[in-house]
């Protein structure tokens, strides 16, 4: 298969790029590119392993041996950069969340009534990711709390680089919760450490209940899945038992909340959850 448009030309499956855990349990077949998160620790204890000949590049002079090595250059400079972040971080005692999901699930919703609840309790920070404008951050700072908007162009995700950046424009003190709200976008993010404690992915009930098996990396490497607008449950059809189960199958370990961004419904576990990670901090 093509590493570039999938057409299918190249070398069968069954030769291409694998990723598998260490257990054997499972086999996710994947493009030549996507091993991305074993190699930044995204999936715990992975492996990436070739079966065969490599996959095409339909890209002129870049075969997908050099696009590899490329790739493994890019994220071994963002785990360095991630490094220092998390240690900046852990000098201050900072609990830092990388907030991700697939865009409109409702991550800045969730994200201003988290900070309104936290807001006499807990110190806070936000450093916001889109693609452009400056919105999501007039937003939280509109809610009292200091943020900085990054906007990425054309690139699908945060790095460390930038969130390293963006640190040296926030207000840091001892203790507190430093939410990074990342580029609505459930593949590029999940291989991209930016020194946070924890990814948070955030799943509504508007989308579908399958999007773990669907984009599996993602749901490897979080920590928490919250599943949003359960508000709207009675006018979707959308079975929750049957997502958390789908997810488990990824992430056996993944702890679940089920939320409300506008009702409210399990804040109290949501907000618990943060306070106990900011304590550990």
């Amino acid at each position: 298969m093509c590493v570039t448009c999938g057409c299918g030309h190249g070398v069968p499956e069954a030769q291409a790029v694998r990723y598998r855990p260490l257990d054997g349990q499972r086999r996710w077949p994947l493009l030549a590119t996507a091993p991305r998160a074993a190699r930044a620790g995204g999936f715990q204890g992975a492996s990436a392993q070739v079966c065969g000949p490599l996959a095409m590049a339909h890209e002129p002079g870049l075969g997908a041996t050099q696009r590899l090595r490329i790739e493994q250059e890019i994220l071994g400079r963002n785990n360095d950069e991630a490094r220092r972040n998390r240690a900046q971080l852990k000098h201050h005692g900072i609990f830092a969340l990388n907030l991700v999901s697939s865009p409109g699930a409702g991550k800045t919703t969730l994200l201003v009534r988290t900070l309104a609840a936290l807001k006499s309790r807990i110190p806070a920070w936000v450093i916001e990711g889109d693609q452009a404008s400056s919105r999501d951050a007039e937003r939280i700072r509109g809610a009292g709390v200091p943020a900085v908007q990054i906007n990425t162009g054309k690139g699908c995700h945060l790095d460390a680089h930038r969130v390293g950046r963006a640190l040296q424009s926030l207000p840091l003190e001892a203790g507190g919760v430093l939410f990074i709200e990342n580029v609505g976008n459930l593949v590029c993010p999940a291989a991209f450490d930016l020194g946070e404690d924890h990814k948070v992915v955030i799943l509504s009930v508007t989308e579908g209940e399958d999007k773990p098996l669907k984009y599996p990396d993602m749901f490897h490497a979080a920590d928490l899945m919250l599943v949003n607008k359960v508000d709207l449950l009675p006018y979707v059809s959308f079975d929750v038992e049957a997502c958390i189960g789908y997810a488990r199958e990824i992430n056996p370990h993944l702890g679940v909340i089920e939320v409300s961004a506008t009702g409210g419904q399990g804040f109290s576990e949501w907000l618990a959850w943060i306070e106990a990670g900011a304590r550990a901090a």
